[in-house]
């Protein structure tokens, strides 16, 4: 445009997958997170769902044997799923996979036997086809059920379409995080998190926080696998918008939230970045 700035073209987003791993418990159902280092670049010191990018290797067509129900779903699907579990393990050491043509998921035996992997995964040394072809496993992909969808808006200099995911956790497996990025696991309820974050105990961002919100309308586990797939997932695109000379960080009102707008944070590179 003749005699205007040049508007930076958006950064084009990254496939993301995040897992809300989920246990039963009373009053409510629990859902694994996880506090992020306060030296990390994104979401420093946040209370986070385990989640990472999509990594090439996820997308491996070699993989296909190694996926219970990959017939069923096209290449971007099961490499997202693929880096759901991925990132679940590395992060948490909780890895839902099985044994070949079996039932249920791996056993916290099987599953410690090669616990050093994890690190491997992270740096990149290993990758889930040769974890998969080498302990003879089947990554349990069918076991997750989509929740939810967001994109970073186009504002933001780091961008990700996030994929969230529901699963039930493997009953005898034991979450520990990674002791790197990560400096926390806890196992809460979607209401104490959120009464942690209204009482300033806790940093949650604003998906999260809404992911939260959501998932708290279930007292079960249950309940809420039967509510997602019940629920049709609309693409969420956070936007600030200006009213009565306040910034607000809104969603769309039919995204299937009970709240669709809150004030900016003034911190930059904060609003809207859906990573976890």
């Amino acid at each position: 445009m003749a005699g205007g700035a040049d508007v930076p073209a958006a950064a084009t987003p990254l496939p993301a997958a995040t897992v809300l791993l989920l246990r039963p418990a009373e009053p409510q159902l629990q859902v694994l997170m996880v506090a992020r280092h306060e030296q990390i670049d994104f979401a420093s010191g946040a209370l986070v769902f385990p989640g990472g990018k999509v990594d090439a290797a996820d997308a491996d067509p070699a993989l296909v044997p190694h996926l219970r129900g990959a017939d069923r779903m096209d290449a971007e699907v099961r490499a997202l799923r693929v880096a759901a579990i991925r990132e679940a393990f590395e992060e948490c050491g909780v890895l839902l996979a099985r044994e070949p043509g079996a039932g249920g998921t791996l056993p916290a035996s099987r599953v410690r036997a090669f616990e050093a992997c994890r690190a491997e995964l992270a740096s990149g040394r290993l990758t889930m086809l040769e974890l998969a072809a080498r302990e003879r496993i089947e990554l349990a992909i069918d076991l997750l059920t989509p929740f939810s969808h967001w994109v970073t808006p186009p504002f933001m200099p780091r961008r990700f379409d996030t994929w969230f995911f529901l699963a039930r956790a493997p009953q005898d497996q034991v979450a520990i995080h990674d002791g790197g990025e990560l400096v926390d696991s806890v196992w809460i309820s979607p209401a104490a998190a959120l009464e942690d974050l209204a009482e300033k105990r806790r940093t949650i961002l604003f998906p999260t926080r809404l992911n939260l919100m959501m998932l708290d309308e279930s007292r079960t586990d249950d309940e809420a696998l039967a509510a997602a797939r019940a629920r049709p997932i609309k693409t969420v695109v956070p936007r600030i918008v200006e009213r009565d000379g306040k910034r607000w960080l809104t969603i769309d009102s039919d995204a299937g939230y009970a709240l669709t707008e809150v004030p900016a944070s003034p911190r930059p590179g904060s609003p809207g970045s859906p990573g976890r």
